[in-house]
């Protein structure tokens, strides 16, 4: 929307395209306007459109692939909402008109703003349209955290079922979340698992004392022995003569069946593997009762069982291991470890007992007769049920559950708690657990648009705030009809629980990619290389070593064999030589616990949404702290526990950007990105990110090809790409944001040069700031350009709520939201009371046809044949 005036596109002659919208307009109103003044479209819109768009979007010209000129119709132009859409984000991020260009002044602005949402969009601010809401079903996080909180069983759904597709950037969006065949089979396969795991089948068993591997102590403790805190298991090394110990008292004697579980671990040293083996023998009070060898197993768990006779009484139990490879290369890779001893008995049924769980799913013994169990199970199956269900269940389904029970407890050849734990296991099976299933308030639902009833606003709450079901508390208020009254004192409730750190692990980690940190790959060693003095002469080592390593033994001739096998040592020497720095898990976990406990201050102190941008403090442990530099703070940080500290003055941290996990994510394994960085910051901070690039893009490395006579920095390398008009444009956007950022290498490192040469970190943002470096980009992203990030983080948190993707029919609740944080100075207290009062968070609207078409893509500020989820895109 380049907007300025042409020739021949004044006020006396108006083109067929404002013709034809006016008169589209002029239907629209709601009565015929004689003068120019009495429709807001003549009088207001066209000479705005007249003045600012014409000289790049009509009379032949078309830029941004728009031209409002090419519409047949008036009404086709009010009918194209993506388009006008990306009028009104364009308009308001400053984009559009350039910043070179005539401006409408703010008045200008909000006259056209209101006129999109009113004459195009119908908004109706008093009675927003509330939109509607695909059923959802449970994702994996969703799923275990239910699971867990019904039944106290951890169930590992990353391993189980397969992988959430993600839409609008987030894993929790009804129309992606499909149900495949395959998924379908997991799901039936889960109830049976998770049911038999959590409920008793019968009333009494033999007596399970589980042993944890670190209860063992090693009576010569090597070093090698490590175990992990708490109950956990022990390490025994291949390479050492061990012996660790246990004494159990045993109440009873009897036939007892012994479980060992443990594993073959191995880790990886420097390409080389390991053959060493031992073998590891399981005594009871001095006898053998099992012995094995282990030689390299690839992390392999193993599970043995045991028959034994034992007596009442001390018994001791020890695990021997001894090296059997001495003359073998000790690489120190491989050990076992000890993750548990089960014992189970005595066996003879005399002594069996009830088992730990049985009283909180069967209060009192099942009765004798046919009819009290009948009713006994019912009483037992409906409030399961109406848990799991996340609502009250109606008698004809806890019917069909209570005779499900009864067929298969009833010809006695299985138990009655068998028969409640089958009906259990359709109700994890059922749609109605699976999905989330929604019904409106015919009571409390005057007006357009009907309230959701109290137990879908309770599901909504609880997924939204703890990724999890309702607790009792949520059931008891939707069972009185007062949850809609209570809303604002259960939401304060819910975010001082624990369970919200399940919104900060799970929004902000898609919001802000943090969930990728611990897995993104990055090559510490090609990464620091980069700050080092160029070396030349190696440099053409190794580029020669790679022209003769890729060719085959037979084609090398006798001198270029003897070549390679002389540059070889040099080259081994520098790959293995170790970094200074080690970006290992512990370091990865504190940078995802840096950001999470960032968004959690300020969200639960009320602090200033613009904190997250810029501030004076970070939150480190004695690891980040180092890895950051930050030695001269007034208070030393120790430990691994991470505290608020506050930064030294003029410090480039503070804030989001410049915190290890987002500049590690928005990196290359062997170098930064200032593009992936400039487009992390245009979608999730601006909500303005250009569409994706070409399919034919060149890499950015090919521009390096065109600098004479020296190796290019990025910066150097970007300006040579913007130089093609098919790239300018985005990257005009882009790259000064990026490299804002320079400063910090891929894993968050304060840096000064890259290949011998001072970084350059000052730029202009194409709404026209200038600034130096990073300290005065936060400054401007957290004053002048605040109202869009709370716009963005709106958008993107109202997505998470409602599980779907936002539509035109939404502007108007979006507005207000921002408009309240606004007021409240940018308080996330007026965020989230904005999203869960909100008309789409209270309420639905029945599905239209208009429903089947997608959602308003995440890229609002794109043009409509360019749109598409730039987070997929190739970025150099």
């Amino acid at each position: 929307m380049t907007l300025h005036r042409r020739r021949g596109f004044g006020r006396r002659t108006l083109p067929v395209w404002l013709s034809s919208l006016l008169a589209s307009a002029l239907t629209l109103a709601a009565a015929p306007a004689p003068q120019n003044g009495g429709n807001p479209f003549l009088s207001e819109i066209r000479p705005l459109l007249t003045e600012f768009c014409g000289d790049c979007h009509a009379d032949g010209a078309k830029k941004g692939g728009i031209a409002f000129d090419e519409f047949p119709t008036g009404d086709a132009a009010l009918a194209d909402h993506a388009l006008w859409l990306s009028v009104l984000k364009n308009v308001r991020a400053g984009l559009m008109p350039p910043v070179k260009k005539s401006q409408p002044s703010v008045e200008q602005k909000q006259r056209l703003e209101q006129w999109i949402k009113s004459a195009v969009f119908h908004a109706d601010p008093a009675d927003p349209d509330p939109g509607h809401v695909v059923v959802r079903r449970l994702n994996r996080t969703e799923y275990r955290n239910t699971i867990h909180d019904l039944l106290g069983v951890e169930f590992d759904t990353q391993v189980e079922f397969p992988a959430d597709d993600s839409g609008h950037g987030f894993d929790n969006i009804g129309e992606v979340l499909t149900v495949s065949p395959m998924l379908l089979e997991k799901y039936l396969a889960a109830a049976q698992t998770i049911v038999e795991r959590a409920v008793p089948g019968e009333a009494a068993l033999p007596a399970e004392t589980v042993i944890p591997g670190k209860r063992f102590a090693a009576t010569n403790a090597p070093a090698s022995v490590t175990r992990a805190g708490g109950v956990g298991p022990v390490s025994l090394s291949y390479y050492e003569s061990t012996r660790i110990t246990h004494r159990e008292v045993l109440k009873q004697g009897g036939t007892f069946k012994l479980v060992l579980d443990l594993a073959a671990t191995e880790r990886f040293v420097d390409n080389q593997f390991d053959y060493n083996e031992c073998r590891i023998t399981f005594r009871i009070d001095g006898q053998e009762a099992w012995s094995r060898t282990f030689t390299r197993e690839g992390n392999r768990p193993f599970q043995f069982t045991i028959d034994r006779t034992l007596a009442g009484g001390e018994h001791v139990m020890e695990f021997e291991l001894q090296p059997l490879t001495p003359d073998q290369k000790h690489v120190r890779s491989l050990a076992l470890r000890l993750d548990s001893l089960t014992l189970r008995g005595p066996l003879e049924k005399a002594h069996w007992v009830k088992p730990a769980q049985y009283a909180r799913f069967f209060p009192k013994a099942p009765p004798t007769d046919a009819a009290g169990r009948r009713r006994y199970a019912r009483e037992l199956i409906e409030p399961f049920a109406r848990r799991a269900f996340r609502r009250p269940v109606d008698s004809t389904t806890v019917d069909r559950l209570a005779a499900l029970a009864e067929s298969v407890y009833g010809d006695g050849e299985k138990s009655f708690e068998a028969g409640v734990r089958q009906a259990m296991v359709a109700v994890l099976a059922s749609p109605r657990f699976l999905f989330r299933e929604e019904s409106t308030d015919p009571v409390a639902s005057p007006g357009k648009y009907p309230f959701v009833d109290d137990y879908a606003l309770a599901s909504r709450l609880s997924y939204f705030f703890w990724s999890t079901m309702p607790d009792e508390e949520l059931l008891r208020l939707a069972d009185s009809g007062q949850l809609r009254a209570t809303l604002e004192p259960q939401v304060r409730r819910m975010m001082s629980d624990a369970r919200f750190d399940g919104f900060l692990r799970n929004f902000v980690g898609q919001w802000l990619q943090t969930r990728d940190i611990e897995n993104v790959s990055i090559d510490a060693r090609q990464v620091l290389a980069r700050e080092a003095i160029p070396d030349p002469a190696f440099e053409a080592k190794r580029d020669r070593f790679r022209v003769l390593r890729q060719r085959t033994e037979s084609d090398l001739t006798p001198d270029e064999r003897k070549e390679l096998e002389q540059l070889r040592p040099a080259i081994i020497k520098r790959n293995t030589t170790p970094v200074r720095v080690e970006f290992n898990g512990e370091l990865r976990r504190a940078m995802r616990q840096e950001t999470e406990k960032t968004v959690a201050y300020v969200i639960r102190e009320d602090r200033p949404l613009r904190e997250l941008l810029d501030s004076d403090y970070e939150f480190l442990n004695e690891r980040l702290a180092k890895h950051y530099g930050l030695t001269n703070l007034t208070t030393a940080v120790t430990g691994d526990e991470l505290r608020r500290v506050t930064l030294p003055a003029g410090s480039v941290r503070g804030g989001l950007l410049t915190q290890g996990t987002i500049l590690a994510v928005t990196s290359n394994p062997t170098r930064t990105s200032p593009v992936k960085r400039g487009l992390f910051v245009l979608d999730n901070i601006l909500g303005t990110p250009p569409p994706p690039p070409p399919p034919d893009v060149t890499p950015l490395e090919d521009a390096s090809k065109r600098a004479a006579n020296k190796t290019p920095t990025l910066r150097e390398m970007l300006a040579l790409h913007r130089e093609k008009p098919l790239c300018s444009g985005c990257h005009n956007r882009m790259d000064p944001l990026g490299l804002a950022l320079e400063n910090f290498n891929a894993m968050g490192l304060w840096r000064e040069s890259e290949r011998g040469q001072p970084v350059d970190t000052s730029g202009v943002l194409l709404t026209g700031e200038t600034f130096n470096d990073v300290r005065d980009l936060k400054k401007i992203l957290a004053t002048r350009h605040a109202p869009e990030f709370y716009r963005t983080l709106t958008e993107k948190m109202l997505t998470y709520a409602l599980g779907r993707g936002l539509r035109e029919s939404d502007v108007e609740t979006v507005d207000q939201i921002v408009d309240a944080v606004i007021r409240a100075d940018g308080k996330p207290s007026a965020l989230i009371s904005g999203i869960t009062s909100s008309a789409p968070f209270l309420k639905t609207r029945l599905a239209t046809a208009a429903d089947s078409k997608p959602a308003v893509p995440k890229s609002s500020t794109q043009l409509p044949q360019q749109r598409a989820d730039a987070r997929t895109s190739k970025t150099p």
